[in-house]
């Protein structure tokens, strides 16, 4: 099993930036395809990024490609998200999960945090 506990969310205003941590606990971390998802209220939960177990292929949404960047620290067991350029339709819930798949997909991660608000002002 895996257990996952976001922290870095906030308030910034437009234009500002974020870094997003995901700390795991768990022998199977380093084995585990991690993933970013974001829920904003009204909306269904959506892929963010994702990575795989040893951080050679990473996935962007489109509309956070070139401004957001995934990564991971085995040694460390913890996997990041930093964002950047960061607009007003960013804000929402950031949740981190794990999964024995690298996917995009909400159905195949198997582990979830409990997510962190992310507030962007215009």
């Amino acid at each position: 099993q895996v257990q996952l506990v976001e922290s870095g969310g906030g308030l910034v205003q437009a234009g500002g930036s974020l870094r997003l941590s995901c700390a795991a606990s768990g022998h199977t971390f380093s084995s585990s395809a991690m993933g970013w998802f974001r829920q904003a209220p009204g909306k269904e939960r959506e892929s963010v990024a994702a990575i795989t177990w040893n951080g050679g292929s990473t996935y962007y949404t489109a509309s956070v490609k070139g401004r957001f960047t995934i990564s991971r620290d085995n040694a460390k067991s913890t996997v990041s998200l930093q964002m950047n350029s960061l607009k007003p339709e960013d804000t929402a819930v950031y949740y981190c999960a794990a999964s024995q798949t690298y996917s995009i997909r909400t159905r195949d991660y198997s582990y979830w945090g409990q997510g962190t608000q992310v507030t962007v002002s215009s």
